[in-house]
C-alpha cells in the first residue's frame, strides 16, 4: 500500500486533488481535521485567527511533527484496507516523521498555484474565505513558523494548478494512473 501526502500553500487545490484520489479508492486523511475539531472543542468560531492559534498550540504541545504524530494511528488503520491520501502535510518535521515511518511507501505530491491565483481563490471560496491580507499572513506564518517549504521542495511530483478545475482533475487522474499500477 502507498501513502500519498499532499503539500502546498493554502488555496493551491490540495483538497480538490485529494478528492480525485479518494474517488479513485484511496482512504482520505485530512490533517486539518484535527485543527477544526480542536477549535470546536474549545467552543471557538472557525476562522483563520482561531485556527492559527490552535495549530500553533498543538505544535507547542506535540512538537513540529504534531499532525503526523496525531494521525499515524489513523494512517496505519487505513493502510490495512487501502492506499492513503494525506490531505495537508505541512511541516518539515511531519515530512521526516512520515518518511521515517513509511520510507519508500510515502510519495509526496506538491500542488502549486501562484500567490495571486491562490489569493483570488481564497477570497471567493464559500467556506472560510480569506482576504488578500489574511492569505499573505497565512503564507508567511506557514513558511516561517511551520517549515512548510521543505516538504514542497522534497516533492516527488508537482501538479501545477493555474487554470481550470477540470484541467487539475485530469492531471490528477493521470497522476493516480501513474502511481497505482
Amino acid at each position: 500500500m502507498n501513502i500519498i501526502a499532499l503539500v502546498g500553500m493554502s488555496g493551491s487545490g490540495k483538497s480538490e486533488v485529494a478528492q480525485v484520489f479518494e474517488d479513485s479508492g484511496f482512504a482520505r486523511i485530512r490533517f486539518g481535521d484535527i485543527t477544526d475539531k480542536e477549535v470546536l472543542k474549545r467552543k471557538l468560531e472557525l476562522n483563520e485567527a482561531n485556527e492559527r492559534r490552535v495549530r500553533e498550540k498543538l505544535r507547542e504541545e506535540h512538537g513540529m511533527a504534531a499532525y503526523a504524530i496525531l494521525n499515524i494511528p489513523e494512517i496505519n488503520t487505513a493502510l490495512q484496507q487501502s492506499n492513503v491520501i494525506v490531505d495537508g502535510l505541512y511541516s518539515w518535521e511531519e515530512y521526516k516523521l512520515l518518511k521515517d515511518n513509511y520510507g519508500d511507501e510515502l510519495i509526496i505530491v506538491a500542488v502549486y498555484s501562484s500567490p495571486r491565483t491562490r489569493q483570488n481563490r481564497l477570497s471567493s471560496r464559500p467556506v472560510r474565505p480569506l482576504s488578500k491580507e489574511e492569505s499573505l499572513s497565512r503564507d508567511f506564518a506557514e513558511i516561517e513558523n511551520l517549515n512548510k517549504g521543505g516538504p514542497i521542495a522534497m516533492a516527488d511530483y508537482t501538479l501545477q494548478n493555474e487554470s481550470s478545475m477540470e484541467e487539475l482533475k485530469e492531471a490528477t487522474k493521470r497522476l493516480v494512473g501513474t502511481l497505482v499500477k
